[in-house]
C-alpha cells in the first residue's frame, strides 16, 4: 500500500480489536471559492465488533449555504480501514463485494451507496429518501500535513498523543492540498479544479466536554495559507484540562502554537465570536472568527451514540494576523482575512463566554 510522503502520524485506523466504547471519526473539507460553497464529509464508526448499542456508522455532508445531508451506516461488517495509512471506506446495503479500495470504476459498478476515500482520493454516492442522490468524485494532491516542507510530519497534540491518556485523541491529516473533480448536490453538478482542501481526525472513548474549532485554507488573495486553530476540555487519564492550539502553515514554514512553547489565550462565546492569542518568544498570533448566521446543528459522539451536539458554519469571517518578534519590536509577516472559514462550538455548558486568559 503506497503512503503518501506528507502522510502524519496516526492517519491510520486506531481500532485495538477490543469490545469496549471506541469512535473514531474522519472530517474531509472542500472550499469552492468562486461559488462561495463549502462541502465537508465527515464520516464515524463506533462498535466495529457489532452487536452493540451504538454499533455502526454516519456519514454527513455540511452542504453549500450551511446545508445538511446525514446517512447511517448499520452494518459494521461492511466498514473497511488500513491501520497503516489513511485509508477507509463504508458500504450501505446490499453488496457481495468485500470491503475495501476499489478502482473507481468497480465502485460505481458494485457499489449503490458508500464512499470511500485515501489521501489523494475521494469517491462516494449515497441518497437520501427525502433530499436525493449526492455523488462526488475528486482527486486530491496533499501540499501541507501537518510540519514544514521538508520535514518530518508532526502528531498535533505532539508525542504524549502517542500514549492512550488523552481523549479524545486528535490529527490534522492534511493542512492545505488542491482537489480537482466534481461533486452532485440536489440537482446540480459542481465541477472544480485546484480548490483548497482539508482533512482530520479524532478517536478515542470520550469526547470533549466542550470545544471550539477554526478552520481556513481559502484566504482572500493568499492561496498559500492554511490556519486550524481549537481548544477544548478533554480528559487526561483521571483528570480534566481546557487546551487550545494555532497552526499556520505559509511559504514552506509550520507555525505552531502549543501550551507548551506558547502563552494561548482565548475568548469564545457560545455562538458568533471566536478569539485567540498566542504569545511564542519568537512570534505572536491573533485569530479572529465571527459570523451573523445562525450556523447549523451538526452530531458528534457521545456516551449515548451521535447527537446534535455542535454547531457550524462554513461561511464565517476570519482575520488572521502573525507577526515576528525583532527585539522589542513586532514585524508583522501574514494579515490575511476569509469569508469562507469553518467555526465551531461544541459540548457545553455554554451558559457564556469561555475566557481562558
Amino acid at each position: 500500500m503506497p503512503l503518501h510522503p506528507l502522510q502524519t502520524p496516526h492517519s491510520g485506523y486506531h481500532w485495538d480489536g477490543k469490545d469496549n466504547r471506541f469512535f473514531e471519526g474522519w472530517y474531509f473539507r472542500l472550499t469552492l471559492p468562486e461559488a462561495r460553497h463549502t462541502f465537508a464529509f465527515m464520516y464515524s464508526i463506533e462498535g466495529h465488533i457489532g452487536g452493540q448499542p451504538h454499533s455502526g456508522g454516519t456519514a454527513q455532508i455540511l452542504g453549500p449555504d450551511d446545508s445538511y445531508f446525514w446517512r447511517t451506516f448499520p452494518d459494521v461488517g461492511q466498514f473497511w480501514a488500513w491501520e497503516e495509512g489513511l485509508g477507509l471506506g463504508h458500504w450501505r446495503g446490499k453488496t457481495k463485494t468485500q470491503p475495501r479500495l476499489l478502482s473507481s470504476s468497480e465502485f460505481k459498478d458494485q457499489i449503490s451507496e458508500g464512499y470511500q476515500v485515501t489521501a489523494t482520493w475521494h469517491q462516494g454516492c449515497l441518497n437520501d429518501p427525502v433530499l436525493g442522490p449526492v455523488a462526488w468524485q475528486y482527486y486530491t494532491e496533499p501540499v501541507y500535513g501537518w510540519g514544514s516542507t521538508g520535514q518530518p510530519q508532526q502528531s498535533t497534540a505532539g508525542l504524549l498523543s502517542s500514549l492512550p491518556i488523552f481523549e479524545p485523541g486528535w490529527q490534522i491529516l492534511m493542512a492545505h492540498g488542491h482537489a480537482t473533480g466534481w461533486i452532485e448536490w440536489q440537482g446540480q453538478r459542481y465541477e472544480f479544479a485546484n480548490a483548497p482542501t482539508y482533512s482530520e481526525k479524532n478517536w478515542g472513548r470520550s469526547f470533549p466536554q466542550k470545544w471550539f474549532w477554526l478552520n481556513c485554507n481559502a484566504f482572500d488573495g493568499v492561496p498559500d495559507l492554511a490556519l486550524t486553530a481549537g481548544g477544548g476540555r478533554r480528559q487526561v487519564l483521571t483528570w480534566m484540562e481546557s487546551v487550545a492550539m494555532v497552526g499556520i502553515h505559509h511559504g514552506g514554514k509550520f507555525y505552531e502554537f502549543v501550551p507548551w512553547n506558547a502563552r494561548v489565550t482565548w475568548h469564545i462565546t457560545p455562538w458568533g465570536y471566536w478569539h485567540m492569542q498566542c504569545e511564542r518568544p519568537d512570534y505572536v498570533v491573533e485569530v479572529i472568527g465571527t459570523t451573523d448566521l445562525p450556523g447549523i446543528p451538526l452530531r458528534a459522539p457521545t456516551h449515548n451514540g451521535m447527537a446534535f451536539c455542535c454547531r457550524d458554519t462554513a461561511l464565517g469571517d476570519l482575520s488572521l494576523k502573525l507577526w515576528q518578534r525583532r527585539g522589542s519590536e513586532l514585524d508583522l509577516v501574514i494579515a490575511a482575512t476569509s469569508t469562507q472559514a469553518g467555526l465551531e462550538t461544541g459540548g457545553g455548558p455554554w451558559d457564556g463566554p469561555w475566557v481562558k486568559e
